[in-house]
């Protein structure tokens, strides 16, 4: 083997360590963090977007048909259902997009 061969398999060698290196570094938490809070968010502003929907249409066929907040009542209820209804779907979304993360981390890792 001569010089300049030797040369260029250690470099090789460097830029694959080098390689593997990064691929095993951990990942910065800061993002996770301020993702956990944007999805908590996310939650309250579906429940009471649904409670304000629902307000909003009761209110609306009560003024419009001169009843007691007989429609508000049960709309502000339609309005609650919908909003953890949601908000479970949402959560579900998320548990299913974490578990898919940690299959492929096993994946990787095994």
């Amino acid at each position: 083997m001569t010089d300049p061969d030797r040369k260029q398999q250690m470099e090789q060698l460097e830029a694959r360590i080098n390689a593997a290196k990064t691929a095993q570094a951990p990942k910065p938490r800061a993002d996770e963090h301020y993702s956990q809070a944007q999805l908590a968010w996310r939650m309250v502003i579906e429940l009471v977007a649904g409670l304000g929907i629902g307000f909003g249409i009761g209110y609306g066929l009560d003024v419009l048909f001169g009843t007691l907040p007989l429609f508000m009542v049960v709309f502000v209820m339609l309005g609650l259902a919908a909003g953890v209804k949601t908000m479970l779907r949402s959560a579900r979304e998320i548990q299913e997009k974490k578990m898919a993360e940690e299959a492929g981390e096993k994946d990787e890792g095994a």
